[in-house]
């Protein structure tokens, strides 16, 4: 009797496919990274469709089949359910439920919901071997990054962090720069952000409002305590000014923004953090403005380097742009031979200053792998080849990382990080600030 090949026999069976794209421009890497044969399309659950979600779910239906769609609002997940790459696909408004019901038929996952639920979703999606694709910032709390990536090691399943900068050719070429010496020593960077975009720096609403019938305020709420419901102040988009579902402008942005020097310079596991801000409101919400310094020790040869993040209007100091224009979003790698500045919120293009300096700069030859787009190298690592370059094990230190800087808001102080142990080492009451407890059906 002949073997009939089974969809799962072909995802398992393109290592070498996968591996042929990290080598170079394989022709026969995009090919089939493209191919249309159901048998070899991953099987994809969006969990959020609107926002993120809608851009993450249709990469989804570009590169496989949408088995299920789910979101907390009947009338967003109606309409992207009328798009004829999803008809076939089955709706849920809860997660929990989608895995429970039609796991077997899942083999991949996106997350693309508020940043309170990331972990929520991921963990239980990765222990039934699922693979997952999770927007940025990956968790809401430094613990959860933690268990994120363990979780993703044990199950030895693919995974990506949506901060799409990662898979930008100037990004990669920067990081090159910088690791190559072109600067020099390196102890100083600055990132700096536009955001906040949306409402922070105010206490809760004392007043609520009926929940409309096709919102499932429950389910949004999630892991995050009881609250009452108040129209647009927390769902669709305004959520990330409050503590217990967004992680502020620092989260929004700082995986984007300070991902091309984390990656370059390896600015893992500060020794120390510290905060300036207009003040956490009311435990609600975070401040209208912050300035948060990381403190980072010797790293191989590297030596110690000070990383300060600026949002809510505030910049750096001027003078360090040599002339340049201060955009709204950007960073700066200041070293004993020069500065590199991208005025960009992924990375993704750079300039070497001072400019007079540089006139006969030539690149690096290439060290890194070039990407044939950020989704791709997830559906690439679902099919068993190299893992996207944003995975877990990098993406979940570099959040663990950045989300010290919430911590040092609401600690108040400057603190001393122990990363081996995951806490703070001389003001213990901060470490209520690394985890937090979840609503009954929701623990990790």
């Amino acid at each position: 009797m002949s073997h009939r090949p089974t969809r799962r026999d072909f995802i398992k069976q393109t290592t070498a496919l996968g591996a042929a794209w990290w080598v170079g421009n394989n022709s026969s890497a995009y090919a089939f990274a493209d191919s249309k044969s159901p048998l070899e399309r991953v099987n994809f659950a969006c969990i959020g469709v609107k926002g993120k979600g809608d851009s993450d779910s249709s990469d989804a239906a570009s590169h496989g089949n949408i088995v299920a769609l789910c979101d907390i609002d009947d009338v967003r997940l109606a309409a992207k359910a009328e798009d004829k790459r999803f008809q076939k696909a089955q709706k849920f408004n809860d997660y929990r439920e989608m895995l429970s019901k039609i796991g077997d038929k899942i083999d991949a996952v996106t997350v693309s919901i508020p940043d309170h639920s990331h972990a929520s979703a991921s963990i239980r999606a990765m222990r039934m071997g699922k693979h997952v694709f999770c927007q940025k910032p990956l968790t809401w709390s430094v613990s959860e990054a933690r268990m994120m990536r363990e979780t993703a090691a044990k199950m030895g399943v693919a995974t990506q962090m949506g901060n799409q900068g990662t898979a930008e050719l100037g990004l990669r070429e920067a990081v090159e720069v910088v690791r190559g010496g072109t600067l020099g020593k390196v102890q100083e960077v600055h990132v700096w952000t536009n955001r906040p975009v949306w409402p922070q720096g105010t206490g809760r609403p004392k007043e609520s409002q009926p929940i409309p019938p096709n919102v499932h305020w429950d389910l949004f709420l999630g892991p995050a305590p009881e609250r009452p419901y108040y129209s647009i102040i927390y769902h669709p988009f305004k959520w990330r000014g409050w503590l217990d579902f967004g992680t502020g402008a620092l989260g929004d942005m700082a995986c984007h923004t300070a991902n091309m020097a984390v990656m370059a310079l390896d600015l893992f596991d500060p020794l120390t953090v510290v905060a300036d801000s207009s003040g956490i409101v009311e435990n609600e919400t975070y401040p209208k403005w912050s300035v948060i310094e990381f403190e980072f020790g010797p790293r191989g040869d590297m030596p110690p380097c000070k990383l300060t993040w600026y949002d809510g209007g505030k910049l750096p100091p001027a003078e360090l742009l040599h002339g340049e224009e201060s955009k709204s979003s950007g960073s700066l790698l200041v070293g004993e031979k020069g500065t590199l500045y991208s005025p960009n919120d992924y990375g993704a293009a750079y300039v070497l200053l001072p400019k007079e300096n540089f006139k006969d700069f030539k690149k690096p030859e290439p060290s890194l792998p070039r990407s044939p787009g950020h989704f791709e190298e997830f559906v690439i690592a679902c099919r068993g080849g190299s893992p996207a370059m944003s995975n877990f094990n990098y993406a979940a230190r570099l959040t663990e990382t950045i989300l010290l800087g919430n911590v040092a808001m609401r600690a108040g102080q400057k603190f001393e990080w122990d990363a081996a142990n995951l806490q703070v080492i001389n003001l213990p009451d901060a470490n209520k600030f690394l985890k937090r407890e979840y609503r009954k059906g929701w623990e990790l």
